[in-house]
Order: structure tokens, then C-alpha cells, then sequence
């Protein structure tokens, strides 16, 4: 295919923006951007567009922002554009299969793993909570499954030991820019062609809730170490000492100075706070007390004390 691709873009937070602006670089015409309508954001609830309304704009490109995608209107509406493709990026929706064969040559969706490990929501967060040494980037054709589609390329990024899902998050958005650039001209001039996921190795990556950032620390350091960095920024790790709440932002594993029963509060260094763990102990780097602002360990040990033999639960 030598003319470029009309393509429709599908996406919405800020993972996506790259992948929209890497289409100046591709084999394709962008003939409208589909994201999700204005909401309330931040403390304060203010309206604000998503950021690929923001990028989308700047770009110059033509923005929808439809209520409902199972729609009939929205239907009839991508039918009438005659697309060649569609490129789907974190959108937020499920599409319907009619709506995916609208394109004559299939619906491409980047995802941030590689497939079929870590199917669904939340691949950046798991394959950090699970100690993955790599992740990576994956484009596919979308079918009527969750993350199923054929694959069209992949690309590795090691994970880092001081990784979080912000600082993973931030690099596999601009991997994804270029793995999506080279699909598009790949499929545009016939050098990649889809090939079957093995489904039997498939994992699976749910969605995280607020409540999933509570520290057990009946597990071994190791295991919370990795759960903080993974739970970073959202939905954030914390425990509780009586009724305050503590929100734990970096971590590292360090001996056991004294078997006491997971999460207690054990000997240390000067300016340490160290906590027993099912193996192991945690020496807390990064924490937020509620109401208080983020800050490293030794600053908020001088204006909070924490008992030695107290416990977070």
C-alpha cells in the first residue's frame, strides 16, 4: 500500500499522548481523535479536557468526545469515515466487534506488556509487584477478547530495582510511540504481518482498586519493596499505627535486627525506621503522614516519633 492510512485514534490519559503525536511520523492521515468526554479532576473537581483532548488540539487535529461509544450514532458516524484504521491507546472503553471491523485493515492497540503476559488494565503496576526484570510494549490487532488479538510487534524495556509505575509507566509510553510508528509503516508497506498469541502462557493484570495499597506485612521484604514501587503513584502503598494512616513511597530491604512479629517496629540506625517483615525487615525511605506533605525519613523523624516496638497494621 504506497497511499497512507486514514486513521482514527482512539485514546485518553496522558500514556497515550505520545503514540498520538509519534503519527506525524507515520504512513497515515489522522482524520479524527476519539476520547472520553470532559470530567472533574483533582482536589478541587475542576472540568478539565483528558490529555489527549489537550495534545489532540495542539496538533490541530479534530476532536470527538462521545458519551456513549456502544452507540448506534457513534456506529454510523465511524462507518461514514471510511477509515483504513483504527489506533487505540488507552482509551477506557470497550469496544464493540462491529465497531472494530469498521476498518479496513483492523484495529491496532498498543499495549504497555508483553503479550500474552499481563493481559488487562494493569500491566505496569503487576509486572512490578511481581518482580518481572522486563516488560516491554506490545501492538496487536484488536479482536472481540480482552488484549487476545494477533500480535503485530513487540519491544523489551528492562525494569529497573528503583523503578516505580510512574517512572515504568513514563518510559513504556515512549517505547509505545515507536513501536506504534513502526506498525503503522510496517503494515503500510507489508513487512509486518499479524502472528497468533500463545494463549496458553497468557497472565492476567487486574484492574487496582484504592484499597489494594495496604501493606501486609506478613510478606517478606522483598515482595513490599516491590509492592511500594508498583503501588507508586496510584493507588499508593500505606499501612496504619492505631487509627493514623502512613502512605509509604520508598522502601529498602534491610536485616532483621530483632524477631518481633511482622510490622513491628524494630532497632535501627540513627534516623531509620525499620519494621519487621514475614522475612526480613523494611527500612522506610519516603512517607506521608495524613494531612502532612511527603518527605524523606530522616526529616519526618524529627517531628514524629515512632516508639520503637510500636506496630503498623
Amino acid at each position: 500500500m504506497n497511499d497512507p492510512f486514514t486513521v482514527i485514534f482512539m485514546g485518553t490519559p496522558d500514556f497515550a499522548v505520545p503514540c498520538l503525536k509519534s503519527l506525524k511520523e507515520c504512513n497515515c492521515v489522522v482524520d479524527r481523535v476519539i476520547t472520553q468526554p470532559d470530567r472533574p479532576r483533582g482536589r478541587g473537581r475542576h472540568i478539565e479536557p483528558p490529555p489527549v483532548k489537550r495534545a489532540a488540539e495542539t496538533l490541530a487535529y479534530p476532536v470527538l468526545q462521545p458519551e456513549d461509544v456502544g452507540s448506534d450514532d457513534f456506529y454510523e458516524m465511524l462507518t461514514a469515515r471510511q477509515p483504513d484504521l483504527f489506533v487505540v491507546v488507552a482509551f477506557g472503553h470497550i469496544l464493540q466487534k462491529r465497531i472494530l471491523d469498521i476498518p479496513r485493515y483492523g484495529s491496532v492497540n498498543i499495549h504497555a506488556s508483553l503479550l500474552p503476559a499481563y493481559r488487562g488494565p494493569a500491566p505496569i503496576q503487576w509486572a512490578i509487584i511481581n518482580g518481572e526484570s522486563e516488560t516491554g510494549v506490545t501492538s496487536m490487532l484488536m479482536d472481540k477478547g480482552l488484549d487476545t488479538g494477533e500480535i503485530l510487534l513487540s519491544e523489551k524495556l528492562p525494569i529497573l530495582p528503583d523503578d516505580t509505575a510512574g517512572t515504568l509507566h513514563d518510559k513504556l509510553s515512549v517505547l509505545a510511540a515507536g513501536v506504534l510508528t513502526k506498525t503503522i509503516n510496517g503494515l503500510a508497506s507489508g513487512t509486518v504481518r499479524p502472528v497468533s498469541q500463545n494463549h496458553a502462557k497468557a497472565t492476567y493484570a487486574p484492574m487496582l482498586k484504592k484499597t489494594d495499597g495496604w501493606i501486609e506485612w506478613s510478606k517478606s521484604a522483598g515482595e513490599i519493596e516491590r509492592f511500594i514501587r508498583g503501588m507508586t503513584p496510584w493507588p499508593g502503598a500505606y499501612t496504619f499505627m492505631g487509627e493514623k494512616r502512613f502512605k509509604i513511597f520508598r522502601a529498602n530491604v534491610c536485616p532483621l535486627t530483632e524477631n518481633q512479629p511482622p510490622g513491628t517496629v524494630i532497632p535501627g540506625f540513627d534516623a531509620e525506621l525499620r519494621v519487621a517483615c514475614g522475612k526480613d525487615a523494611l527500612c522506610i525511605q519516603e512517607i506521608q503522614a495524613d494531612s502532612a506533605r511527603r518527605m524523606g525519613i530522616e526529616q519526618f523523624l524529627k517531628g514524629q516519633h515512632i516508639p520503637l516496638r510500636s506496630v503498623f497494621t
